[in-house]
C-alpha cells in the first residue's frame, strides 16, 4: 500500500496528521510506503489536485469519499471534520477500502 502525505510547509497539521498515520499503520500492522509530499506552490496545487494540508491519499485516492470528486484546490489548511487531523477511524476505514486498489 502506498500512503502519501501532501502538505505545505508550515502547516500545523502536518506532523501530527503523519503521526497518526504512523500510530495507525503500525497499531493495524499494516505493510505500507509512507511518502511526505511538500506542496511548494499554486502550480503543485493544481497538479496534485490538492485539497488542503494535510491531504492524505491511499493508493492515489483521498481518504474522505466525499472528497474525492471535490475540485476545491488549495494552498490552505484542511480539516477532517473538526479537527485537522483525520482520525484513527477515518484513517482504519481508508486502508481496509483502499488498500488492494
Amino acid at each position: 500500500m502506498q500512503i502519501d502525505v501532501l502538505y505545505f510547509d508550515g502547516c500545523p497539521n502536518h506532523e501530527p496528521a503523519l503521526e497518526q498515520v504512523r500510530d495507525t499503520i503500525a497499531t493495524a500492522a499494516i505493510d505500507a510506503v509512507l511518502n511526505e509530499i511538500e506542496i511548494k506552490n499554486l502550480e503543485d496545487v493544481e497538479r496534485l489536485a490538492f485539497l488542503g494540508s494535510p491531504t492524505i491519499r491511499i493508493n492515489g485516492i483521498d481518504i474522505e469519499p466525499e472528497r474525492r470528486d471535490d475540485t476545491n484546490y488549495a494552498m490552505s489548511c484542511r480539516r477532517y471534520g473538526d479537527s485537522g487531523v483525520p482520525s484513527r477511524d477515518l484513517l482504519l476505514r481508508a486502508f481496509s477500502e483502499l488498500g488492494s486498489k
